[in-house]
């Protein structure tokens, strides 16, 4: 079941947008719902997002971008920046987007793991001292890996001017994550999840999903 935020916190517009947004996840299967998940903090609910699905469907994250590069295309932007490896398809489509909107040309940069950290390579970082910079990623929970991100675009000298996710799960915001200025969530929809020892599916007995997410991993621990 999912499980929205209070309604006095949206507008009809963003309703709306969030329904159409909701209503392409459902389509292309990366809505998993009525089974036993084991999500990467630990917890175990009943719905899952298989975010690595939607980029089977190419066109649904270009429009999906297309709708993030026209929320901040009147703010100044002249970097995205997003997280390897599923944000590098959303920082290059939201570039492009807003090259187009803007009419000049916006670059597209990532971060890659190291040792438990994000750190641009390749030269990327060049690009990103004294720029402003959009961070991009697909989906928020505890906001671990965005801070990451925004540690490593501060330590770049780059000035954060937004944030762009397309599923904000757990209603994060900027006071929360301590930075940028603006976060922008395309789906903001929380998802029930319970910590092992007090998931009501283990006491149903209800299978582990071993396909998606870490339910393999959790029983094998189990073991």
């Amino acid at each position: 079941m999912l499980v929205s935020y209070p309604p006095e916190r949206k507008n009809i517009k963003t309703i709306n947008l969030q329904a159409a947004c909701l209503k392409i996840l459902l389509k292309d299967k990366i809505i998993l719902t009525n089974d036993h998940f084991v999500y990467a903090s630990g917890r175990h609910g009943d719905t899952y997002v298989n975010k690595d699905s939607l980029y089977l469907h190419p066109k649904d994250v270009s429009n999906f971008c297309r709708l993030i590069a026209k929320h901040f295309r009147h703010k100044k932007i002249d970097v995205v920046v997003a997280p390897a490896i599923g944000g590098i398809p959303l920082c290059q489509w939201v570039a492009y987007h807003l090259s187009q909107m803007k009419g000049k040309e916006i670059l597209a940069a990532y971060v890659e793991k190291e040792k438990g950290q994000f750190r641009f390579k390749r030269g990327y970082e060049e690009k990103i001292k004294g720029h402003s910079v959009l961070i991009v990623d697909d989906v928020i929970t505890k906001g671990g890996t965005i801070r990451k991100v925004i540690k490593s675009v501060k330590a770049a000298g780059g000035k954060i001017c937004g944030l762009a996710i397309i599923w904000n799960r757990e209603n994060m915001t900027s006071k929360k994550i301590g930075s940028p200025p603006e976060i922008f969530s395309l789906i903001k929809l929380s998802l029930p999840s319970w910590k092992a020892k007090e998931c009501p599916l283990c006491k149903n007995k209800i299978p582990i999903n071993t396909n998606v997410g870490r339910g393999k991993e959790y029983l094998a621990k189990k073991k």
